[in-house]
């Protein structure tokens, strides 16, 4: 396991870099292939999505697919729903197709709010020799408690489960969440940890721990590399 960390003086700074690299990666792929990308919850995701939009008119966003690595069981319309942060000032601002806009449908209930994400990111991704979708780049935010997604320390059903996407319970509101899990994490091609917060960096100096038992941790134990961005320092 190696995780490269980078310090920014602040969160605008912190988005401005992971944007600049996003653009970069996409200027530089071939737009024939599926450029799959599960967007994140949490507090950068806005100045995430105005830097991104920022720099639209230097790339195609053509073939670029949209998933989440996880969602509230609420409405899209609900104002804590991740998909509609992204929607309101990405997806609508970048005029991504719809077909490459692939929400969880929360709203149907969970169990096919499950079986149809699992269905829509198997379609499109490359699958691995366990059936788990390689997706380019995985956006993580980080809680104080080192949770990524809406993976929780103390559970120990997502840690053995080998599911794609799942539904579980969360200790912070709205309680019902739907995620990807470990595996998924650890099969994508990139992942980076975007993490905005002085409260945070405990969590995160355990998680980078040899013994860290976070689930930012076993993300980290489970991949041979992944960035981390934060706009605090843990030296």
């Amino acid at each position: 396991m190696t995780a490269a960390h980078t310090g920014f003086s602040n969160n605008t700074a912190l988005a401005e870099h992971a944007a600049s690299l996003l653009v970069e990666k996409l200027a530089a792929r071939d737009a024939g292939i599926p450029f799959t990308i599960a967007l994140s919850g949490g507090r950068i995701p806005k100045l995430l999505y105005k830097a991104i939009t920022k720099r639209a008119s230097k790339i195609s966003f053509k073939n670029v697919h949209f998933f989440w690595g996880d969602e509230r069981v609420v409405s899209p319309s609900d104002d804590q729903s991740n998909y509609k942060l992204a929607a309101a000032s990405l997806l609508l601002a970048l005029k991504i197709s719809e077909d490459c806009i692939h929400r969880i449908v929360t709203e149907r209930g969970e169990k096919f709010a499950v079986e149809q994400a699992e269905v829509e990111i198997s379609r499109i991704a490359d699958l691995d020799s366990e059936g788990q979708p390689m997706l380019n780049l995985v956006f993580l935010g980080m809680g104080e408690d080192g949770h990524v997604a809406s993976l929780f320390p103390d559970d120990t059903e997502s840690l053995e489960s080998k599911a794609v996407y799942r539904a579980v319970t969360s200790p912070k509101p709205p309680p019902r969440r739907i995620t990807l899990g470990f595996p998924a994490l650890a099969a994508a091609h990139e992942v980076w940890v975007l993490a905005s917060g002085e409260s945070k960096a405990e969590a995160l100096r355990q998680s980078k721990a040899s013994d860290g038992n976070t689930p930012l941790a076993k993300v980290l134990r489970d991949r041979t590399h992944t960035e981390i961005f934060t706009d605090f320092d843990i030296a």
